[in-house]
């Protein structure tokens, strides 16, 4: 991010933070693996599962949530600002993670591998009593969306949150799946990013994850 975005970040974690401290995440499936700590700089969003374990794939279980997400091929600068924006004007506090969506592009790569850089943000809200669904007044380029309760397959990554960590994941859980027929990919990867930039990239947590749907029930 730019020097200006990691100021906005600095505002965020004024307004919002209860306070920081370091975490042990838990997760709701089973692991052979320790749960894994990071800087912990603001709440999830209710009901949501806790940060899954590094480097081992677990499927995990969201609830229904609200967000207000930004598109653009332009990069993440400029989605960060419109949402800080966004949530500054609305009183909405600032949790974690933040995601970044990932299109994956069958015509540059025969295995829909994602290039370039996310091409969506969105901050998720705390609650979905929170606000209420539709385009942000103030901004038309702000949609906040309602999205229903959804299982992944998900794996936590140490590392910076650019496309090389991305695809570490990303390459991991397509392995995954291969071994599990059992589950099919039922949407677009994504990246959750639970640190600002005021966290060193040795330090900084991410989950990536795909959405699946048992093959039984795929359409």
């Amino acid at each position: 991010m730019s020097q200006s975005s990691r100021h906005l970040w600095v505002l965020c974690i004024a307004f919002n933070l209860i306070g920081i401290s370091m975490h042990a995440a838990e997760t709701d499936s089973p692991s052979s693996q320790s749960k894994p700590w990071f800087v912990s700089e603001a709440n999830l969003p209710e009901g949501f599962p806790a940060a899954g374990p590094i480097d081992e794939v677990v499927l995990k279980t969201y609830p229904q949530h609200r967000l207000a997400r930004v598109r653009s091929d332009s990069g993440t600068d400029g989605m960060f600002w419109k949402l800080f924006n966004h949530i500054k004007r609305n009183d909405i506090k600032m949790t974690a993670p933040v995601e970044m969506s990932w299109t994956p592009n069958a015509a540059a790569n025969p295995d829909g591998t994602p290039d370039g850089n996310p091409n969506a943000m969105a901050f998720l809200y705390g609650s979905t009593q929170l606000g209420s669904a539709g385009a942000d007044s103030e901004d038309a380029s702000v949609m906040v969306e309602d999205i229903p309760a959804e299982k992944v397959v998900s794996i936590g990554l140490r590392g910076s949150y650019g496309k090389k960590t991305f695809l570490r994941g990303y390459e991991k859980l397509n392995a995954w799946l291969a071994n599990h027929p059992e589950w099919k990919v039922a949407g677009g990867p994504r990246t959750l990013g639970y640190n600002s930039p005021m966290v060193p990239s040795f330090m900084k947590f991410s989950e990536v994850q795909i959405p699946v749907v048992a093959a039984d029930q795929a359409q």
